[in-house]
């Protein structure tokens, strides 16, 4: 089932946190660093939890991880580590803290050869989902198949992120994502 026709049998109580990133976030090139790693650390968090979870708690993530300031993030010591793993409010998890804060550093690595994140993201396109699994792992932790296909497809990455007959589909065609550039 495609996140278009999930939204369409929601209940009421889900539905205004996933419409909003429906409409306004899901398959939309990102351009701001800050903002592809936030959508990466997001999507590390949801996994074995719902979207609906992780939508709820994204202002807490924001707060906790100094609004995913990367430089911010890699600098993080032990206490930054003990902070978050008091949280309730974001996803208190040994793993995936660990991993925002060593992703926070494998992205300043790549910004130096790449200048952005998002430059390293373009000159690695297209790959199949594989091929992007397969370097995603050697540059990131926590990153399995179904988190660098969600990743990539809510950046606009890689197809899919809605069906032609979704009224989101033509603006986001509009926004030129990576995957429908000639």
């Amino acid at each position: 089932m495609s996140y278009c026709t999930a939204i369409a049998t929601m209940k009421e109580a889900d539905l205004s946190v996933h419409k909003i990133y429906h409409d306004e976030q899901y398959g939309f090139p990102i351009e701001n660093d800050d903002e592809l790693f936030c959508r990466l650390i997001l999507e590390i968090n949801q996994a074995g939890l719902s979207w609906t979870t992780i939508l709820k708690k994204q202002q807490s993530f924001r707060k906790a991880y100094d609004n995913f300031s990367i430089k911010k993030v890699a600098a993080y010591k032990e206490k930054d580590f003990t902070r978050l793993m008091s949280d309730g409010g974001i996803i208190r998890n040994r793993l995936k803290i660990n991993a925002a804060i060593e992703n926070a550093k494998a992205i300043l690595q790549l910004q130096k050869e790449h200048v952005t994140f998002r430059n390293w993201l373009d000159a690695n396109h297209p790959l199949l989902k594989l091929e992007w699994v397969i370097l995603f792992k050697k540059h990131f932790r926590f990153t399995g198949g179904e988190i660098v296909n969600e990743f990539l497809m809510s950046s606009g990455y890689l197809p899919g992120a809605h069906d032609e007959s979704c009224s989101v589909y033509k603006k986001i065609i509009k926004s030129k994502p990576a995957w429908n550039r000639k």
